[in-house]
């Protein structure tokens, strides 16, 4: 029998380092991959439709939530996020290891509708850190700040809800951690 993937959710709060971790462990690990969620922001610098995500309007998501093409989707920070049912059977199904990178709220619903859900926490070392490395970021107006740092708090609230917590002191370490935890859960499948 053709063994399925394990689907891995990573969280964070916004400035934790969830970005860059993800993109060093998909780059170590040819296992691992992420489906390209859905949203209504527009696009970073440097963001391409269809590689980081599917930018849409707010009219297209509505037709997806409609159609329930939507694993889970939320609203972040005044902009909608989903994950699409088919991105994600599509991968696991190859028997891919996928990681989705899913606010507090996403990750709820996601184990609310599967058993088979690995959530890891990605914590800053502090809350002073987390304000430091978003206004390093820039382009961060003081409306939006107080918006990030009231939604952080609120997150780092509830990451005793999830499996397993990984402190961002360091990032090689944080991502050694990390593959670590996802190296144990694919171990402890296999010997399922």
């Amino acid at each position: 029998m053709e063994r399925t993937g394990t689907l891995f959710v990573i969280s964070a709060p916004s400035g934790a380092g969830k970005g860059t971790m993800l993109t060093a462990l998909l780059a170590a690990d040819p296992g691992l991959v992420r489906t390209v969620s859905v949203t209504t922001r527009t696009p970073r610098d440097g963001e391409t439709d269809g590689v980081h995500y599917y930018f849409v309007d707010a009219g297209v998501f509505e037709r997806c939530i409609q159609e329930d093409r939507f694993l889970e989707w939320a609203t972040v920070h005044e902009r909608h996020y989903g994950t699409l049912k088919s991105e994600l059977d599509r991968q696991l199904e190859k028997g891919r290891d996928v990681v989705l990178e899913l606010d507090v709220q996403g990750m709820r619903n996601l184990k609310a509708l599967r058993s088979d859900v690995v959530s890891i926490f990605i914590a800053p070392p502090s809350f002073e850190e987390l304000e430091r490395r978003i206004l390093k970021r820039g382009q961060v107006s003081p409306g939006e700040l107080r918006t990030r740092l009231r939604t952080a708090e609120m997150e780092l609230q509830s990451k005793d809800q999830y499996d397993h917590i990984v402190i961002n002191d360091d990032l090689d370490r944080a991502v050694a951690r990390t593959a670590e935890i996802i190296r144990g859960e694919r171990e402890r499948r296999d010997r399922g």
